[in-house]
C-alpha cells in the first residue's frame, strides 16, 4: 500500500515539480535545464500581457467569490433549515453543480447567457442603445454560480455541527433573530465563510473551460497561457505556471487552516 500510495504521488506531483524546475532553466529551451537562472520569472512579471492578464482573473476571482460567499452563506442557512424531500432536492442539485464537468458548465452557461441576450438586447438597445454581450460580467456570473456550491457545502457543514443550544440561549435572552445571527451564528460561521470565499477564489482564477466559453473580449491567466503554448512552450510560460500553483497551494492551505482553526474553536 505505501508504495502504491507513493507512485500515485509522484505521478501527480513529478510532472507539477518537472514545471517548477524547468522555469529555472538560463536557456530557451522549456525542456532543457541550461543552467539556473530566476530571469524568466521577471519577464514574465515584465511582461504586459502577462500582468492585464493576470489583473482579469484577480478582479473576476474576487468579485465572483464575494458573490459566491454572499450567495452561498444565505443558501446554506436556508437549507439548514429544511427537512424531508425539499431539502433532498435541493441537495441533488447542490452535489450536481459540482460533479458536473466544467466544459459542460461552460456550454450551458454559453447557450443560457446568448439566449437571453437574444431576448434583451434588442428592448435594451432601442431604450439606452447599450447591448449585453459577453466579457467581465459573463465571467463573473458563470463563476460565481459554479462556485457558490463549494461554499454551500462548507458552510452548511460548519451550521449543522453547531451546538443549537447557543442560538437557543440568544434568544431565550431576548436577542432577535438578526441579532442572534450577527452576535453568536455569523462569528461561529466565520472560518467556514472565509474558507469558501477563498477557494471560491482559487477556483476561479483557475478555471480556464468555462473562461473559454464565456470570456468574450477578456484574456484571463490560464486563457492567456493556453494561447502562448500554441505558440511553443518557454520557461516563461513554465515561470508563469509555477506562480500559479505556488499561489493557489497558499490560498489552499490558508483555507484548510481556518477551517481546522474553526474546528478547533468549536471544540
Amino acid at each position: 500500500m505505501r508504495l502504491y500510495a507513493t507512485a500515485v504521488y509522484l505521478f501527480l506531483y513529478l510532472p507539477i515539480g518537472i514545471i517548477a524546475l524547468f522555469s529555472l532553466s538560463a536557456g530557451r529551451s522549456a525542456t532543457q535545464l541550461q543552467g539556473i537562472s530566476i530571469k524568466w520569472y521577471g519577464r514574465a512579471l515584465n511582461n504586459p500581457f502577462v500582468m492585464e492578464a493576470l489583473w482579469t482573473s484577480v478582479k473576476v476571482a474576487f468579485v465572483s467569490a464575494v458573490l459566491a460567499s454572499v450567495v452561498g452563506t444565505m443558501a446554506a442557512l436556508a437549507l439548514t433549515g429544511m427537512k424531508g424531500r425539499l431539502r433532498a432536492g435541493f441537495d441533488l442539485m447542490v452535489h450536481v453543480a459540482v460533479m458536473i464537468p466544467g466544459i459542460v458548465i461552460g456550454i450551458a452557461t454559453l447557450i443560457a447567457l446568448v439566449s437571453v441576450f437574444d431576448i434583451v438586447n434588442p428592448w435594451l438597445e432601442a431604450a439606452s442603445g447599450y447591448r449585453l454581450s459577453m466579457g467581465f460580467g459573463s465571467l463573473v456570473a458563470a463563476h460565481g454560480l459554479f462556485t457558490m456550491s463549494l461554499v454551500v457545502l462548507i458552510v452548511r457543514g460548519r451550521m449543522e455541527a453547531l451546538d443549537r443550544a447557543l442560538i437557543e440561549a440568544s434568544n431565550d435572552l431576548g436577542a432577535g433573530s438578526l441579532a442572534t445571527f450577527r452576535q453568536v451564528t455569523l462569528p461561529l460561521i466565520a472560518p467556514a465563510i472565509l474558507a469558501g470565499f477563498l477557494l471560491s477564489f482559487t477556483f476561479s482564477f483557475d478555471d480556464f473551460i468555462i473562461a473559454f466559453f464565456v470570456a468574450g473580449s477578456e484574456t484571463t491567466l490560464p486563457i492567456y497561457v493556453f494561447s502562448s503554448i500554441r505558440r511553443g512552450v518557454t520557461p516563461e510560460i513554465n515561470a508563469i505556471g509555477t506562480m500559479v500553483m505556488v499561489a493557489s497551494l497558499g490560498l489552499l492551505i490558508v483555507a484548510q487552516l481556518m477551517l481546522r482553526r474553526g474546528d478547533a474553536r468549536r471544540q
